[in-house]
């Protein structure tokens, strides 16, 4: 039993690790290139809808085709599922920040603003309801494709699930969705208390739906 114990929490350590460095990469690149989007409306309606498409690519094909270029390596997994982690907070950064009153914008300009200052004390303020609601999709939807890392022998709570799909075993599919879903969870209820840190109260309501 405590064998079993052992051998959960360190599929847990390892899943959770992928998680985490994969949101935290995909948040970075989602927020600037989002920011840049959001700059750029005539390529921005082009690209959002392409980004879509790719997104609907399942992870299993898009994993198995880096496999090929890069082996099996934690490189193989973090890239691939940074990538899909990237999606929600990109286009919430776009929406955000192009949901931004006209108003609030000229106030900044008329106050003697430069873009920078505008971006950083007014846009993204504004914007940060929906930017953290994309942050979350991004970590619940990322515990779940990290279970995929198990496909290419890299670890994680997948090895009990793959193990128990493989054997017909549904205490081995347990053992791996079930602390898979905790982990959801908990990340969920961590990025709720990262909003009500980072975003004023009055915005808060604005990205719990997005």
């Amino acid at each position: 039993m405590n064998e079993l114990l052992l051998s959960i929490l360190r599929a847990a350590a390892v899943h959770t690790g992928y998680t985490l460095v994969c949101v935290a990469v995909g948040f970075v690149l989602g927020l600037f290139l989002g920011i840049g989007l959001s700059r750029l409306p005539t390529l921005s309606r082009y690209l959002i809808p392409l980004l879509s498409i790719l997104n609907t690519v399942p992870g299993i094909v898009f994993i198995g085709v880096l496999y090929i270029f890069t082996g099996m390596t934690p490189a193989t997994v973090i890239i691939a599922l940074s990538i899909y982690a990237m999606f929600p907070v990109l286009k919430n950064t776009v929406t955000g920040l192009n949901g931004v009153d006209r108003q609030y914008k000229e106030a900044a300009r008329g106050c003697g603003m430069n873009h920078y200052q505008r971006l950083v004390q007014v846009e993204l303020p504004l914007a940060m309801p929906t930017i953290i609601g994309g942050l979350r999709l991004s970590a619940v939807y990322t515990v779940s494709w990290t279970v995929l890392a198990a496909m290419i022998g890299l670890g994680g709570l997948g090895d009990f699930v793959y193990q128990g799909v493989s054997s017909n075993n549904n205490a081995l599919i347990l053992q791996g969705a079930i602390p898979a879903a905790i982990l959801a969870l908990v990340l969920g209820g961590l990025v709720d208390a990262l909003q009500k840190r980072v975003v004023p109260k009055g915005l808060r309501k604005g990205g719990a739906g997005t």
